[in-house]
């Protein structure tokens, strides 16, 4: 029997995402995480511990995620772990604990952070958008009914 365990990571994403497609013209979304935990240990001197995992995402949420995420970028992911295991090229079985994705978040940190990114990067004082589905015309809104 296989137990699924829910899990909830936030962290920063350690390279850019790859995308690629099954055969079966399923999008598949891979990439890792950095995680921090910080502590006091026994001297209360604050300690760093970093955590790192893999990250699988599927179909719409594939391809919606590669459009926005990118190496740095600040996530939180909400989905299941599973092991899969597997036998190496030398013999060896080999296994590793992946989770895999039911939602992604990006952290309002990190939208600040590539906002301000692309301005810099934009010529001569021009703001450059924000994100890939900034293109788009933002509605208008009306007057605040309160």
């Amino acid at each position: 029997m296989v137990a699924f365990s829910p899990a909830i990571i936030i962290g920063n994403l350690t390279a850019d995402p790859k995308l690629t497609y099954t055969d079966g013209g399923a999008a598949l979304l891979k990439f890792g995480i950095a995680s921090n935990h910080y502590y006091r240990d026994k001297n209360d001197e604050k300690q760093e511990k970093t955590s790192f995992f893999d990250v699988t995402a599927w179909r719409y949420l594939a391809e919606d995620s590669a459009s926005v995420l990118e190496k740095g970028v600040g996530v939180i992911v909400q989905g299941r772990l599973e092991q899969r295991s597997w036998e190496a090229d030398d013999g060896t079985k080999r296994s590793k604990v992946e989770l895999i994705a039911d939602h992604i978040g990006v952290l309002t940190r990190s939208i600040e952070d590539f906002t301000r990114k692309r301005r810099g990067q934009g010529g001569e004082g021009q703001a450059t958008t924000a994100s890939p589905r900034a293109k788009q015309a933002e509605p208008a809104l009306g007057p605040d009914p309160f």
